[in-house]
């Protein structure tokens, strides 16, 4: 794909009607009771079966997506609440159980083992996996557990503090912890964390509903902890638990030396005798916070300039989503936290969604996003819709990549030469800092299941523990420990996509090698991540990496080299 004129179109339907909208199971179900009772006689015939599986699948996911993406937009709407809750209470259910009866279908067909191994090879391998875990007992326990797990997002986009007279989101109350006032900083910082204070025990509670539903499909399944169950759930077939741990040793061992390195630098730059949680994000010239935008329409245009100054083809792709109203970026009272590209494979066009309240990192989020919906439009074509679902680790390898690479046409959003000097070194540290975070995140996860039967004051002092194992000795934490031992709430992740978050690690290490090749010869390397990325999900992760022209290797050398890189592009910026 080298351009985009005009709306894709839409994926032409087979086996629904055009004009279908999902209102209740009962419209589903004969169509569901045909694609299980079809017979199959040829080889064309169970490729054609397998096309109308996957357009189902294709609506069902879009139809969901939309019930999703109104809900976070708005958390206080009850008609959009209502309207996910019973897609989830009274369709995804029935769906689930008929899932299960094609993919035995599938498995079952005499003709499965004439079809082309290089194309269906990893597509066959999910659905056997599916089948091994399914369990009938735990569809409504799933259902449980996906409305428990939506109330995070109501909890968190709910929070809003009051300053100076106007109520603010905690996500425009952070741009206050970039002030070169001290006083201010603390001040506000102070403000947003009693402020999550005030839920932290509503959402231990909540936490807890969904530590037993998740433990107990695990137990039905024949797992002895959900950790164990949720690896073979995410398909993780080329890499390992200890694999994990072994990633959570070398961000120990290579990236904390120099995190420590940084701090010792911000102390003594900002010429503190004690560094702070809340002189973290200041600059250490003591400069005003960077503004790279001035509103949501302008990151929205200046995002695609930047993007046609790295390819035109990726400006295309936003611009489509601009003129469908597919962009909803600013950060509003009432808005789920976070940020998220929503693949909308029937339609073909992706929505994304962020909170953004006029800073850097805002910047950061729309490219880091925009590189999941360049994915989505590189993979429209490809034939089932299980194809396009690509697992974390080459996902978020798409984004994290044009993280840095948009990096090089940052001047888009910086037009004095010293504020993009300082653009680009707060993303390199962020990267730093962020390697510790996500082993923490993981290494905690780990823990929670492992340890079924923990209290929350033991599942405080353990995440206290980890804490501090995976961070630089030099901030003082001295009068602020009540927010540190709670800090692993303010983590999606850990609600909504439990052991989502390593893959992070792994696309950022990638990222890094990606844009390494970039600097050298950057025709070559966005050539080679383009090839990665139409793949989606047909190959091993190791393969898709090996298209873009890197190793998936997360040894300590590896490691190292990368880290070393990115340490010597700090020290040019320095």
């Amino acid at each position: 794909m080298g351009s985009i004129t005009g709306t894709p179109p839409k994926l032409k339907r087979q086996l629904l009607p055009a004009n279908f909208k999902i209102k209740h199971w009962e419209q589903l179900e004969p169509f569901y009771k045909e694609l299980a009772s079809r017979t199959i006689q040829s080889t064309p015939e169970l490729e054609k079966w397998m096309a109308d599986v996957s357009e189902m699948e294709t609506v069902l996911n879009e139809d969901l997506g939309w019930r999703y993406i109104r809900m976070t937009c708005d958390t206080t709407n009850k008609k959009y609440i209502d309207a996910y809750t019973f897609f989830i209470e009274t369709i995804s259910n029935h769906v689930e159980y008929y899932t299960n009866l094609l993919n035995q279908k599938l498995i079952q067909s005499p003709f499965i083992n004439k079809l082309n191994k290089n194309k269906y090879h990893i597509y066959v391998r999910e659905i056997k996996n599916d089948l091994k875990l399914f369990r009938e007992e735990n569809i409504p326990l799933y259902t449980k557990l996906n409305t428990e797990e939506q109330k995070y997002g109501a909890i968190s986009g709910n929070m809003s503090i009051k300053y100076k007279g106007k109520e603010i989101t905690l996500q425009q109350a952070a741009v206050y912890l970039k002030n070169s006032d001290r006083k201010k900083r603390e001040k506000i910082y102070l403000m947003i964390q009693k402020r999550r204070m005030s839920d932290a025990k509503k959402i231990d509670t909540l936490f807890d509903k969904i530590l037993t539903l998740r433990q107990q499909i695990a137990a039905n399944a024949g797992f002895k902890n959900y950790r164990d169950y949720a690896f073979k759930a995410l398909g993780r077939f080329d890499y390992s638990i200890n694999d994990c741990f072994n990633l959570h040793e070398a961000i120990k061992t290579e990236v904390i030396p120099l995190l420590k390195q940084m701090d010792e630098d911000r102390k003594k730059k900002l010429n503190l005798h004690t560094l702070k949680p809340w002189d973290m994000d200041v600059d250490t010239d003591n400069a005003m916070a960077l503004h790279p935008f001035k509103n949501g329409k302008d990151l929205i245009d200046k995002s695609i300039e930047c993007f046609n100054q790295v390819k035109p083809f990726y400006a295309q792709c936003l611009k489509v989503m601009k003129a469908m109203n597919r962009l909803d970026v600013d950060s509003r009272k009432g808005k789920a936290p976070g940020g998220y590209n929503y693949s909308l494979n029937e339609s073909g066009v992706p929505f994304i969604f962020m909170n953004a309240a006029g800073v850097h990192r805002d910047m950061v989020t729309i490219v880091h996003e925009g590189g999941h919906a360049i994915h989505a439009f590189l993979t429209n074509k490809l034939k089932l819709d299980a194809f396009k679902n690509c697992p974390s680790e080459v996902a978020e390898l798409a984004s994290m990549s044009m993280e840095l690479i948009s990096m090089e046409h940052w001047d888009v959003f910086f037009n004095n030469p010293n504020d993009l000097r300082r653009a680009r070194k707060e993303q390199l540290e962020k990267i730093i800092y962020i390697l510790p975070w996500i082993a923490v995140v993981d290494k905690f996860q780990h823990w929670i299941y492992e340890n079924k039967l923990h209290t929350v004051e033991q599942r405080r002092k353990a995440w206290l523990t980890m804490l501090k194992e995976f961070s630089s000795p030099v901030t003082n934490w001295e009068g602020q420990e009540q927010f540190r031992t709670r800090s692993w709430q303010n983590q999606m992740h850990i609600f909504d996509a439990p052991f989502y978050y390593i893959e992070y690690a792994m696309a950022q290490l990638g990222a890094i090698a990606i844009w390494k090749n970039y600097k050298h010869n950057p025709k070559k390397a966005l050539n080679n991540y383009e090839a990665a990325l139409k793949l989606g999900y047909t190959k091993s992760i190791p393969e898709i990496y090996a298209a873009a022209g890197i190793k998936f290797d997360f040894s300590k050398k590896n490691i190292r080299d990368l880290i070393n890189f990115v340490k010597e592009e700090l020290r040019k910026l320095s």
